[in-house]
């Protein structure tokens, strides 16, 4: 048991020999992305952070570090700010010559505003508040100003109260607002107290206004996430007399805002209505009359970022479409747009553009890289940085997008990652990994991660599949909706119908098919395991939905799932939710289930999994549940991460590929692997 438990800790398969040349579970925890990037304003240099995991078994528990880096047009890259720090929110100067960031240095308590030359020199704190973290800033457009966003410094007396057991919460009342402040740079030599303006409730986002007199202000009545998805508003804000002078009709899940350069649109990134479950809908704004209009009506996608052009009222904009994504700009008053980069080349994220609207720096990943910075000028893209060099020299399995018919005639489609060296006619295990939302889709580029096999999986001889189940983003918003006031009904009989379908292509084996998600994914899992047993022979949940009842009444975003999931309320219908509740099929599960949760889940709360993880225990079903201390909807530091990995494929393997019908081994032997690492670094 101890040898078996060992190979497993370094991500060997029991019965599955693993080329030396393909992706294995000990890669996930080395792979580096692109988190930021941002153009200088001449064009000629793009500064970007990079997510570097931290080193298993050697370096302390955390999340990843955020390095600091800048590339030129030709590739040429270098390092600014790299090692133990996490650095975010980079912008530039005006003239090219500075790059400013929030991170926490040397002994620095709060987070702070720095910044540092690109021509050489170390990095310079600029700005600090006064017992509190700068959230967010926007430099103004002459750079002599910026907004800060940031939560009200704690009243001394609650860290001395707290010693003295003064300890009690009420819940979701007494939250503070984060505020909004201007700060002139001149006067920042010193931690500053500056006087919040006049904006009531809580700010969460704030753009300037190209001529540096108005402020685009976004604010929710509370810091409550639900108010967050279901209440929040743009407002044009008045400087010089320190009021907002206009709001902005807009309803249902909003994100970002910005002003055309000559102050005459606002774009706005929002929703169709209350009921849209993704904010993918394009606005425009008019400052003239407050009047906001749907730029492009009925697009059959959904937008999921956008920048205005310099020079003249054109915005640049990036579109998700099906499993692929477009970047295109369109023009104030018209509704065509011009694509500069077509879908199936990358897929792109966190648009950037120089002053002279020339060059486009953005984020783009595919199915054989990460994220990684790219720019485009005129119609053509170039990839600048290589984060994972390693990488190159990796086997990668065939992968392509699948279209069908669902059992009504629904489109549907998905990701799917062929086994690494398939052979025609021959029938493999596969894995159905499932996204979470349900206002989300998953896009044919890089699709591994610690919790979603991807390629690592089909190196180990699985086919891999991703589907696009209805109420998926990417086909328009009334497609979004298809599974409203259905809880894992049509929507989950999607994947049988995948599953069907690639049982008769002659690629998987019926009889050696398993599902995991997290997050809605996880409810998909947890209804594999039980509703729906007969077609799945194992299962993996990772912070899933188990009891609809109670679920609502744990979770923070109960308005949201009224709104744009159940369209209802569990006391509208108490047995309908409860036989949508994967709780209440336990009893005929046969789907081995293996169970995983954060154990400081604010979304889906753990109590969730310990309802279903009980419910099969006294049924005598196999099933095992795993909590990871400190973590919450979904794992983000590297060693439970990497933990995760270990028992999700342990699982996978065991009874798709081993053909055990008993659990593996519960023990992950990380002391031996902690010695291996030790020994090899004396």
């Amino acid at each position: 048991m101890l040898k078996t438990s060992l190979a497993l800790a370094i991500g060997l398969s029991s019965s599955l020999a693993v080329a030396a040349t393909s992706l294995t579970v000990e890669d996930i925890p080395k792979i580096q992305s692109v988190l930021q990037t941002s153009i200088s304003p001449d064009g000629e240099t793009v500064a970007f952070t990079r997510s570097v995991p931290r080193e298993l078994y050697v370096d302390e528990n955390g999340t990843n570090y955020s390095e600091l880096y800048v590339v030129d047009d030709e590739g040429v890259e270098r390092p600014f700010i790299t090692g133990s720090v996490s650095i975010k929110s980079i912008q530039w100067s005006n003239d090219s010559k500075t790059i400013y960031f929030l991170a926490k240095l040397e002994d620095d308590k709060f987070t702070a505003l720095y910044q540092i030359p690109v021509d050489g020199g170390q990095a310079q704190k600029v700005l600090s508040l006064k017992d509190t973290s700068i959230s967010s800033y926007q430099l103004s457009p002459n750079n002599k100003q910026l907004t800060i966003l940031a939560m009200p410094a704690a009243d001394k007396s609650e860290k001395e109260l707290k010693k003295l057991g003064f300890m009690a919460e009420v819940y979701e009342l007494g939250l503070k607002n984060k505020q909004l402040f201007i700060v002139d740079l001149a006067k920042a030599d010193k931690p500053l107290t500056p006087q919040a303006l006049n904006v009531a409730n809580y700010v969460s986002d704030v753009n300037w206004a190209a001529q540096g007199d108005k402020l685009l202000v976004k604010t929710q009545p509370t810091a409550l996430i639900d108010d967050k998805y279901t209440k929040s508003q743009w407002h044009l804000f008045d400087i010089a007399s320190n009021q907002v002078t206009m709001s902005f009709a807009t309803e249902g899940k909003l994100n970002g805002a910005e002003l055309s350069h000559d102050g005459r649109y606002i774009a706005i990134w929002g929703a169709e209505d209350k009921h849209d479950p993704a904010a993918g809908r394009l606005f425009l704004a008019d400052t003239k009359t407050g009047e906001v209009t749907d730029w492009l009506p009925d697009f059959m996608g959904h937008i999921v970022d956008f920048e205005w052009s310099n020079k003249r009222n054109t915005l640049n904009f990036i579109a998700n479409v099906g499993t692929q994504s477009f970047v295109a700009n369109i023009k104030a008053g018209s509704n065509k747009y011009k694509k500069l980069i077509k879908e199936g080349e990358f897929i792109a994220s966190n648009l950037s553009i120089s002053d002279s609207d020339k060059t486009i720096a953005l984020r783009g990943n595919t199915a054989k890289h990460p994220n990684e910075v790219f720019i485009i000028r005129g119609s053509k893209a170039q990839r600048l940085t290589d984060s994972n060099s390693w990488l190159n020299d990796k086997r990668f399995a065939k992968q392509q997008t699948i279209s069908l018919k669902a059992r009504d005639g629904v489109e549907i489609d998905g990701v799917l990652v062929y086994p690494l060296d398939y052979s025609e006619g021959t029938r493999y295990p596969l894995i159905m990994s499932v996204h979470g939302g349900p206002e989300s889709h998953d896009k044919d580029g890089w699709v591994t991660n610690y919790s979603r096999p991807g390629q690592m999986g089909a190196a180990r001889g699985y086919a891999m599949f991703y589907p696009n189940y209805r109420g998926s983003t990417g086909k328009g918003v009334d497609y979004s909706k298809l599974g409203q006031n259905d809880y894992a009904g049509k929507e989950f009989d999607d994947l049988v119908d995948f599953k069907d379908h690639l049982v008769e292509i002659g690629l998987v084996d019926a009889k050696r098919v398993g599902i995991t998600g997290g997050s809605y994914g996880g409810y998909a899992s947890a209804w594999g395991a039980t509703k729906l047993t007969e077609h799945f022979a194992a299962s993996v949940m990772f912070v899933g939905i188990t009891n609809q009842l109670s679920k609502f009444g744990t979770t923070d975003i109960s308005n949201e799932m009224n709104l744009v999931h159940a369209r209802s309320y569990p006391w509208d219908k108490w047995q309908w939710y409860l036989e949508r509740s994967p709780i209440y099929w336990a009893g005929q599960s046969k789907t081995p289930l293996l169970i995983m949760h954060g154990k400081d889940d604010p979304r889906v709360h753990p109590a969730q999994s310990m309802e279903l993880y009980r419910y099969m225990k006294v049924q005598g079903k196999d099933v095992r549940l795993v909590y990871y201390p400190g973590e919450g909807h979904g794992n983000r530091k590297v060693a439970a991460q990497y933990d995760y990995s270990l028992r999700l494929m342990r699982w996978m393997d065991n009874y798709l590929i081993d053909g055990n019908k008993d659990m593996p081994a519960f023990e992950i032997d990380h002391a031996a692997k902690l010695k291996a690492v030790k020994d090899a670094n004396k």
